[in-house]
């Protein structure tokens, strides 16, 4: 089946379903795509204000962190988080999130903020952000806390009738359920969405090649982005003069307007600028291209017609929680003598197949996936080595596993009618249930096989 270049770009080169997508766009407006989190001990944030039930009495003297929700509309996770923090007049540092969420979606989330009193927050006033205090925490929160997200997706300006749209659905779902959920690859917005540079950016960077990387990240325009951002790239790209640059740089782009800012000061000093951002954007390069890696592992793998859902021998395995989470730590490779008794684990939800995110610490698989990851890396010029970043070791990643396959729970076509805003086309109402680290838009992408995911909304 036919892939978009977009999609190759990131290192996504099939679709694991061979039924015909519905077409469509999805994000035509932020409130296409409402994203709801939940917990671990089964906490939901929720959108609608009825969340407000939890006892706020709980002592914020023995309790350190203050629990809310975080409801936002069209806000990126870093910068909602700063506005907050100087509304409030503390450090970035004092507010903890369980996951990033989509920046162009309603989006419901847990945060907690250390040494702040509830009464305190609710004089915050945002516009698109909605901070409701919930409770009192002794710990702080991180991904660790996070089970998944609920999404509640509209897929809008669909050409085909009503028949063809569910029959066309059923089959892909089917599809899905007979590998046992959705390719695990990393969506389009962990590699910029209009832009989709970062995994670039992150290769130069362990590669060594500070000025390669800053450049990219300064001026390598797209073709999908605002204009006036465009030009400003493509005209720092022909005559590398950064204080130009900063007069003409869009406002909005904060964080090339900080690098820009330190490059007219110290021309030479690629180091110094991209330390001018915050640690979280920087640790964010080399992460992408890990994710890159992983989407052409996967990608090869099921070129190779390779099943998901079954261990060959020298393929990594992950035990899977009650919780339906894999545990990425309780692993173990598959053999000849244990092949067997893991694919009757994995036909029982016990046990997932699992691919690495590679770094300086973690192993490639072995037998016929490991030979791909080999060829891969020995493509694009890599060793694991790489990953111990010498010029920014603070940012140097150790490499993880991750799940080929990500669960799809609590599937729903609830709705299917004619779509207002784009006359005599439909639209759909899609809700389920994914597991932290998965990507909404990779299940929405089966099912719409896009042309453009950009101009799609991916």
């Amino acid at each position: 089946m036919w892939v978009s270049k977009v999609d190759k770009t990131i290192g996504i080169g099939v679709y694991a379903t061979k039924s015909s997508g519905i077409g469509g766009v999805i994000r035509q407006f932020v409130d296409d795509f409402v994203v709801e989190e939940v917990l671990v001990d089964g906490s939901k944030a929720e959108i609608d204000q009825h969340m407000i039930h939890q006892a706020l009495g709980s002592s914020p003297i023995r309790n350190r962190y203050l629990i809310c929700i975080l409801v936002k509309r069209g806000w990126d996770n870093f910068q909602a988080i700063k506005v907050i923090s100087k509304e409030l007049g503390i450090n970035t540092r004092q507010i903890q999130i369980a996951g990033i969420k989509d920046a162009k979606a309603v989006t419901a989330q847990h945060i907690t903020i250390e040494n702040m009193l509830a009464e305190n927050v609710q004089k915050v006033k945002v516009k698109d952000l909605t901070i409701r205090p919930v409770g009192y925490s002794r710990n702080k929160l991180s991904s660790y806390y996070l089970l998944g997200n609920n999404f509640h997706i509209t897929i809008k300006a669909i050409k085909h009738t009503e028949s063809t749209i569910k029959s066309r659905i059923e089959k892909i779902i089917f599809e899905l359920e007979g590998i046992g959920g959705v390719p695990n690859f990393f969506g389009h917005q962990r590699f910029g969405t209009t832009r989709p540079i970062t995994h670039f950016v992150g290769k130069a960077i362990i590669k060594g090649n500070l000025k390669r990387a800053a450049m990219m990240f300064l001026a390598k325009p797209s073709p999908y982005e605002h204009p006036e951002s465009r030009q400003a790239r493509q005209q720092l790209r022909e005559n590398q003069n950064f204080k130009e640059a900063l007069k003409n740089f869009p406002k909005q782009l904060r964080y090339e307007c900080l690098m820009l800012k330190h490059l007219v000061q110290k021309p030479d000093d690629y180091l110094g600028a991209f330390r001018r951002l915050p640690i979280k954007l920087r640790k964010l390069f080399p992460q992408a291209y890990q994710a890159y890696l992983f989407n052409k592992f996967l990608s090869r793998r099921i070129e190779n017609k390779i099943a998901l859902n079954k261990a060959e021998v020298g393929d990594y395995v992950v035990r899977v929680e009650h919780s339906g989470l894999p545990m990425l730590t309780m692993h173990k490779v598959a053999n000849i003598e244990t092949h067997r008794e893991i694919n009757d684990a994995i036909k029982a939800g016990k046990m997932r197949l699992a691919i690495p995110l590679v770094g300086f610490k973690q192993h490639p698989s072995q037998g016929v996936q490991g030979e791909t990851e080999k060829r891969i890396l020995e493509e694009e010029g890599i060793c694991l080595d790489n990953f111990k970043i010498k010029v920014m070791p603070e940012i140097s990643t150790r490499g993880e596993l991750r799940t080929v396959i990500t669960p799809l729970n609590n599937f729903l076509l609830s709705k299917i009618s004619d779509d207002t805003v784009n006359p005599s086309k439909r639209k759909i109402e899609l809700h389920f249930t994914l597991y932290r680290g998965s990507y909404a838009t990779i299940t929405l992408r089966e099912i719409i096989k896009p042309h453009n995911p950009i101009k799609t909304g991916f």
